[in-house]
Order: structure tokens, then C-alpha cells, then sequence
């Protein structure tokens, strides 16, 4: 049963801890995550390489297109979530496991439309996948970056779906091997977002800050055919490449799981 009425609500499964926006007032989304997450894991009992690798691994029938570079899975089946995340994994010449929380707003967004939603915001611990009927702002969180939290992201709703994913090498749990206070990618899907921001910020290297924005920016041109866009935070330096929405001033702080506003 669709509602005029934004409902907010978290929900956390096991890693899973995300926090859900829609107009959508009775859903099942728990037990959808439940089940992306049981293929998952089922998947990488067998293939232990797609947990662990930091490069990418081609799964299925994609096994036929192998590199040398590339790790090959055992499983000739994989589910949706792992084909997703492997793809996305290629793309950004990463690990698979680096758009896993990209990929779960993805597909967690695809459930929600098709069974009505007309406005969801599907943020995955920063990991954001965006269709809605209007527009909306997404807030920037750059840990202790002064422009943390005092600007967000204007997305028009003519520009959705949408992915908007962050990786940071100073804020978080994921795996980064770089410094920036976040780099944020603006992509069509979610899962390639994610990853795109993982590869893109392992990049953030060098003697000061403006350096290690600049080197993530000349790694992020490698990707430019694939994201609309992307902005690099390093303590008081920020670049961006490509299309990034219109940057906003924010009417309060935002935080880390609470990156949104109407």
C-alpha cells in the first residue's frame, strides 16, 4: 500500500545496517536482504577467493573472458547479488567485496520500486541508491574535514536512480589504502559507484593533501566512461572530476547514517 507520507526506518542484519526513506508504507524488504545475504554468503563458502581477493574475480560464464590478472571462481551459478559485485569489481579494477554495501542499496532499491515505491533512499552505511519523485539532498560527510557535514549534494529527481557512494581511509571500517577524508562518486548504479570509490580513494596518496587529491583525480580518470562524477576530500583540499549535482548549503550538521534531507 503506497503513502503520501516519507516514512524513515533502519534496518540491520547482521553487517547490513542500513536506513531506509520511501513512500512505501508495507514492504518486506528484511526478508529480501535475509536472502541476498544467505546467496552471498552460500556463494563464497565455495569461493572463498570472492571474500578475500583485492582484485577482480570473474564468476559464472564470465569464467570464459579470464585474464592472468584476473582470480577465476569455482561456482558456474552465481546469484544476482554476485554477478553485481563481480561486475562492478572489473569496472573499478578492484575486489568484488568493495561494492558489497553498494550493491545490497542497489538491488534493496530495485525490490522497492518494483513493489510500488515511487520515493526511496536506500543508505547502506554511506553507501546511497537514489529514485525519487522529488528532489533531495544528500548530505557530505568527510570526517574531520571542515566542509564535513556543512554541505550536501542537490539531487534532482529527473536525474534518478542514481548511486552515491563514499569511501574514506580515515572514517569507517571498509579497507582503504589511501588518506582521503572521502571520496565520493556519483554513478547510475550503486554497486559501481561503491566500488569506483574504493579504487578511486586508494589513490589518495602523497606528500600533502592537495597531491593526494590530485592523484585520486588522475585515478578517477581512468573511470570517467562509467560514473558521472566524483569529489575528493583531504583534510582542507577537494577536487572533482566530471558532472557531480549542485553543492548545497546545509541547514544543520549532518552525520555518518543520517545523510539526508528534504
Amino acid at each position: 500500500m503506497k503513502v503520501k507520507r516519507v516514512t524513515r526506518e533502519q534496518i540491520k542484519i547482521g553487517e547490513t545496517d542500513l536506513v531506509l526513506k520511501t513512500d512505501l508504507r508495507e514492504h518486506e524488504l528484511s526478508k529480501f536482504i535475509i536472502k541476498q545475504r544467505f546467496e552471498l554468503k552460500n556463494y563464497i563458502r565455495e569461493n572463498h577467493d570472492f571474500l578475500t581477493s583485492f582484485e577482480p574475480v570473474l564468476v559464472g560464464e564470465d569464467n570464459n573472458e579470464s585474464k592472468y590478472h584476473i582470480r577465476k571462481s569455482i561456482s558456474s551459478k552465481p546469484p544476482l547479488i554476485v554477478k553485481l559485485m563481480a561486475r562492478a569489481g572489473r569496472k573499478a579494477e578492484v575486489g568484488p567485496m568493495a561494492a558489497v554495501a553498494g550493491t545490497i542499496s542497489q538491488l534493496s532499491m530495485g525490490y522497492m520500486i518494483e513493489n510500488g515505491a515511487k520515493y526511496v533512499i536506500v543508505d547502506n552505511g554511506g553507501d546511497v541508491a537514489i529514485k525519487t519523485d522529488q528532489n533531495v539532498v544528500v548530505g557530505l560527510y568527510a570526517g574531520e574535514s571542515s566542509l564535513s557535514g556543512e554541505f550536501g549534494f542537490k539531487i534532482k529527481y529527473r536525474k534518478t536512480p542514481m548511486g552515491v557512494c563514499t569511501s574514506s581511509g580515515t572514517v569507517g571500517h571498509s579497507i582503504s589504502f589511501g588518506r582521503s577524508d572521502s571520496v565520493t562518486v556519483f554513478a547510475d548504479e550503486a554497486s559501481i559507484a561503491d566500488a569506483l570509490a574504493t579504487s578511486i580513494a586508494n589513490s589518495a596518496l602523497g606528500e600533502n593533501d592537495p597531491d593526494a587529491v590530485q592523484n585520486s583525480l588522475d585515478r578517477a580518470e581512468d573511470f570517467r566512461k562509467i560514473m558521472r562524477g566524483v569529489m575528493v576530500v583531504v583534510g582542507e583540499s577537494a577536487g572533482t572530476l566530471g558532472k557531480i549535482p549542485k553543492l548545497v548549503k546545509t541547514e544543520r550538521r549532518v552525520v555518518l547514517g543520517d545523510l539526508f534531507e528534504v
